[in-house]
């Protein structure tokens, strides 16, 4: 593994650039990649222009874009002159970037153009420039300053360690928006260290389908390739199967990051239809042999979809389901799981496509450290804590927060109940702040009963809420998919689609409540008609979905 001395963010790309000067460094998929030579002359260029502005080190940028080349180039830009990154989701909405502009008092904003109407109208009193990140060009502000690609930046900026490189505002799933202080050794420390999980190399090919902005793709999904020398494809539209297909087919990429949702919908979508529609082979499906030989003939066809080279399909930011993980597994593809948060940046354990284990969160990374708070004297399980160079610095403008989850010694209570098992493998169980006390004092870990459901036939998602003391599921039904089934019925199908709804809300009721403990039985389920309102990791806001259950149980 290469050796980086010095783990700030600049530091890393001066060094991979002295390594890798000519190899591709980062493209649109068919377009021209910018080499690691070119990419750093660029990311120069950009921070001489943010200097014309008046950006001095420590004052905040704001970046609101869909991933694309130079996205990372202008990231780049902002940290080796020692300002402080704000990169924002996508997915929020205008009200939500405008707060985190005028609470981060961000001075300048980039922004790609499907973007630019979320924020065309918003009055940021701090906020000086805004600038079009497809060309640099001035959108709002003064108009002589102007982007010089041959400009380099006057002076010689000197960033140390332990300066703010980034701060992150978490769309999460529990409510408020939270700016997370990362340094440039938590981002640093935790890209060079995901790498001993997987070797990379300057011969690999990156394919991005998720959030640069997020934490996940920005460190093991930009950051880590970039200091290997490996190129890294962007997709210029959002990734449909129209769109991916043909990428993965173009770029055949050796390397990706998903979340556990697509997988998921790639296995419940394609894979299992073709096991369960014909009898004979959904007998033979049902027997563990059969079935590991039929699941190596499917990872075989999955892999060419996936353009045939893949060798590291990280998956993270959500557990993955049993079912579908255990297909992956003897189906023989190049999974792997990584477990994380944003106020870790993010990595704090894993396992490569070697090391897996069913459920698992995999072992702790290398350079930190992971405990189990005050663990339960019969399970083993409590709260996560971590601790190491990884670790934020804190919540910005919130020392209280910040307080309440940093001890004194430096350790991070994650929020996440697990255990470790006689090997060293983390298993999660859920959120601290999601479980449900049964009426005999009983954890119920509403994921687990969660994962269930997702198992049964037209089932897209679900979340298990408590109502007024009972144990209610709320269910979305793929009602396409079943719509489909009465497309030779001339009449209106709405009734029977509702007529389905029901059938499957008792026959999915009685599957549960065979496969849960006593005390985790569903009591009811109610369909949802709309999809789920979700994090850029595609977890599901829970909160809101409490709250209303809270309301109703007022109400009843």
């Amino acid at each position: 593994m290469p050796d980086f001395p010095i783990l700030t963010l600049p530091a890393l790309l001066e060094t991979t650039v002295k390594r890798h000067a000519e190899r591709p460094a980062v493209a649109f998929v068919g377009g021209e990649p910018f080499t690691y030579k070119s990419f750093l002359a660029k990311t120069k260029a950009v921070s001489a222009m943010l200097e014309k502005m008046g950006v001095q080190p420590g004052d905040r940028v704001a970046l609101l874009s869909a991933n694309m080349p130079h996205w990372g180039i202008v990231y780049f830009a902002i940290v080796s002159m020692g300002a402080v990154v704000v990169p924002l989701l996508p997915d929020f909405s205008g009200e939500e970037i405008k707060n985190v502009l005028r609470h981060s008092r961000s001075m300048v904003l980039f922004v790609s153009q499907g973007l630019v109407s979320k924020v065309s109208t918003s009055n940021i009193h701090s906020l000086r420039f805004r600038i079009a990140i497809e060309d640099f060009r001035i959108l709002e502000g003064e108009t002589e300053v102007a982007f010089n690609e041959k400009d380099i930046p006057r002076k010689e900026h000197s960033v140390a360690e332990d300066d703010l490189a980034a701060i992150i505002y978490t769309s999460g799933t529990t409510g408020k928006s939270k700016g997370v202080m990362l340094t440039h050794k938590n981002i640093a420390f935790d890209a060079v260290k995901s790498g001993t999980i997987q070797e990379i190399t300057d011969k690999d090919r990156f394919l991005s389908v998720l959030p640069l902005s997020h934490t996940y793709e920005n460190t093991i999904g930009f950051i880590l390739p970039l200091i290997h020398g490996a190129c890294i494809y962007y997709l210029k539209r959002a990734p449909s199967p129209s769109v991916l297909l043909p990428a993965l087919q173009k770029v055949k990429p050796t390397l990706m990051l998903t979340v556990p949702l697509i997988i998921e919908k790639i296995y419940r979508a394609k894979i299992l239809p073709a096991f369960m529609d014909k009898k004979m082979v959904k007998k033979l499906y049902g027997k563990p042999f059969f079935r590991k030989k039929l699941n190596r003939m499917a990872g075989k066809k999955l892999l060419k979809t996936f353009g045939g080279e893949l060798k590291f399909f990280g998956i993270g930011g959500a557990k993955i389901n049993e079912q579908v993980e255990k297909f992956l597994l003897e189906a023989k593809f190049p999974y792997a799981v990584g477990y994380g948060l944003t106020e870790t940046a993010p990595l704090i354990a894993g396992f490569g496509t070697k090391e897996a284990r069913l459920q698992s969160a995999g072992k702790v990374m290398e350079g930190v450290e992971l405990k189990i708070h005050d663990p339960d004297k019969i399970t083993g399980e409590g709260e996560v804590w971590a601790r190491g160079p990884n670790v934020m610095k804190g919540y910005y403008k919130e020392p209280e927060l910040t307080a309440s989850v940093l001890t004194a010694d430096g350790w991070f209570r994650t929020g996440d109940l697990g255990v470790f098992d006689k090997d060293g493998y983390l298993h999660l169980r859920g959120r601290s702040k999601n479980v449900i006390i049964g009426p005999g004092g009983e954890n119920i870990y509403p994921e687990e009963i969660e994962s269930v459901i997702n198992n049964f036939k037209h089932v897209v998602d679900s979340l298990v809420v408590e109502q007024k003391g009972k144990l209610v599921a709320l269910v979305h039904f793929d009602r396409a998919e079943i719509e489909n089934k009465f497309q030779e019925i001339k009449e209106d199908v709405t009734g029977y689609v509702e007529k389905t709804y029901n059938e499957l809300s008792a026959d999915l009721k009685e599957y549960i409540n065979s496969r849960v403990s006593r005390f985790s039985k569903i009591q009811k389920i109610i369909p949802q008609n709309e999809e789920f309102i979700k994090t850029a990791t595609k977890k599901i806001k829970r909160f809101l979905y409490n709250q209303k259950a809270e309301e109703h149980g007022k109400r009843v």
